[in-house]
């Protein structure tokens, strides 16, 4: 799940510039002087030591042992345990979250995490062997994980827990250090999450910075072995342009309008409470919310009026009562939201009050393709139907469009869903349901183009901040074997050199056995004259490859 809320928290550069220069008392307040440059100063100071720590940590190689990182694996499940009433709170003061969808989706996704990373964390790190060729037969060829450096991760509002934590497992079991920046705009949680990490982690391997726009930028400016940023696409871009001066990989999570197709033959009631399970959790603000729908001509009025009764299902007559809905982060995501309101119809819903970031579940129909709330993400309560007239026009309606970070469809036929996932692309797909793939943790998690790069989740956590190291162990003996590289060159050396070079074999499929035998033959072949070594090596290396077919 990702924030559309701007890393730096406006949609532009110049904007973030301004909202810098427009901060000049809080800045005054916090260092009790109003010379900026002496701000800057200070606060690129403050961010060096940050880093610096962190790095001295890391060298100290103290998290490369599998059992620290485990230790403070267990530690943060502690963190989550003993805070339970805690967390639930900043939550509920940042977006009204009540304690069950803190648990259900904040706190429960973190604990399967890093009971997976615990039950795992051994096998992943361990030494991976790969095929070898002929010429590398009797070597040790293996990849070999290990950690990247020092992180750098930079979480968002809507999901202030899952999506600063959740990354933040998968860098600490790689055996990384890590500067996390959890987002100013979910204050409260970013508070809690700031007093609590030095209590439950190591203090310098695990860095929590927190503040806006002038912290964030001189962050950026720092190097760093690896960044993962959950945002939007816009702010993505800042984040590569930062990264590329220090050619440093990213991980970029962003989002997309995620689209609904709905096919006629299917059953309505059911289609439509997980759309809107999908659209309204968390007031729309969740990255891969459905964004709009695209149904079938003969059954759009029933979608409507079945929408409309599960809206009332779910969260009353009045959803502004009901405890299980929760409202916009703040002003300015309020604002933005109901500015996409323009050019559409309100079906159902549209009320809304500014004082309390309260805008209800609200259904959109005659919705132009070239309307305001058809060009940018929604991340808001607000849920536009558009007709199509079969599954082609739908699928070229969404290729007309950026890559989506998901993509639902809602269809009995299992061809017509093939058909889908074939000639469409995004980060996911879920047919039948909404955002459900999320919580898979063998899914790789992320999106694609325009949506993002680079997954995570499970194992491509782990993936993600580790660096596969290619590792070849060669023994100095057989060198008669190893001549046939070696100057002068010939035409016969170089059909052995063939032979032995693009020819992979599988030990797996061979056995330790058989690796055992073959190099006691191999040692008694060296022993013979080279006319007999050459036709000896010849029928090997014939032998080895019918077995490796095999």
């Amino acid at each position: 799940m990702r924030s559309k809320m701007l890393l730096l928290s406006e949609d532009t550069r110049e904007q973030q510039k301004k909202a810098v220069q427009q901060q000049p008392q809080e800045k005054e307040a916090f260092y009790g002087q109003s010379n900026i440059e002496t701000f800057k100063m200070k606060n690129m100071d403050q961010m060096k030591n940050t880093v610096g720590k962190a790095r001295a940590a890391f060298n100290s190689r103290k998290a490369c042992s599998l059992e620290f990182r485990k230790q403070q694996l267990q530690a943060l499940r502690r963190l989550l345990t003993e805070n339970e009433d805690r967390i639930a709170d900043a939550l509920h003061k940042d977006l009204n979250k009540n304690k069950l969808d803190t648990q259900v989706f904040e706190i429960m996704g973190l604990e399967g995490e890093i009971a997976l990373l615990l039950e795992k964390l051994t096998e992943w790190a361990a030494p991976r062997p790969v095929e070898r060729n002929l010429l590398t037969l009797m070597d040790e060829v293996y990849i070999q994980p290990e950690p990247l450096g020092v992180v750098l991760i930079i979480g968002a509002w809507n999901y202030p827990f899952l999506i600063s934590l959740q990354p933040l497992l998968g860098a600490i079991a790689a055996g990384n250090a890590v500067v996390l920046k959890p987002s100013e705009v979910s204050e409260n949680s970013a508070a809690l999450i700031k007093e609590l990490i030095p209590k439950y982690l190591d203090k310098d391997l695990y860095q929590v910075v927190c503040g806006g726009v002038a912290e964030t930028t001189e962050l950026l400016k720092e190097k760093f072995d690896h960044i993962m940023y959950t945002g939007n696409s816009t702010v993505g871009k800042i984040v590569m342009e930062a990264a590329a001066k220090h050619l440093t990989p990213v991980t970029l999570e962003l989002g997309g309008k995620s689209p609904c197709y709905i096919d006629k033959n299917v059953d309505i009631d059911t289609v439509c409470r997980r759309i809107a399970w999908g659209k309204f959790t968390n007031c729309g603000q969740t990255c891969i919310a459905p964004d709009y729908i695209l149904c079938d001509k003969s059954i759009h009025e029933k979608v409507i009026e079945r929408l409309k009764e599960t809206i009332k299902e779910f969260y009353g007559e009045d959803p502004k009562k009901s405890p299980d809905y929760c409202r916009i982060i703040n002003t300015h995501h309020f604002k933005r939201i109901l500015s996409l309101l323009e050019g559409s119809k309100v079906t159902y819903g549209g009320q809304y009050d500014e004082a309390s970031c309260y805008i209800a579940p609200t259904i959109l129909t005659d919705v132009s393709p070239t309307s305001k709330v058809m060009k940018e993400e929604i991340f808001g309560p607000l849920l536009p139907i558009l007709t199509v007239n079969n599954v082609d026009e739908a699928i070229q309606f969404i290729n007309q469009r950026d890559k989506p970070l998901a993509l639902y469809a809602f269809c009995h036929d299992k061809k017509v869903l093939k058909k889908i996932v074939a000639e469409t692309s995004s980060g996911g797909v879920t047919a039948n349901d909404t955002m459900i793939h999320f919580t898979i943790s063998t899914l790789p998690f992320g999106g694609v183009g325009n949506s993002g790069m680079g997954a995570y989740h499970g194992k491509f956590s782990f993936d993600t901040f580790s660096h596969h190291r290619a590792c070849l162990i060669k023994s100095l003996k057989m060198e008669t074997v190893n001549k046939v590289r070696y100057p002068p060159g010939s035409p016969e050396k170089v059909k052995w050199i063939k032979r032995l070079i693009t020819k992979q074999v599988n030990f797996g499929k061979l056995g330790l056995v058989f690796i055992g035998l073959l190099g006691a033959l191999l040692a008694v072949l060296m022993k013979n004259g080279r006319m007999q070594l050459r036709r000896n090596m010849f029928l090997l290396i014939c032998a080895v490859q019918n077995l490796s077919r095999k």
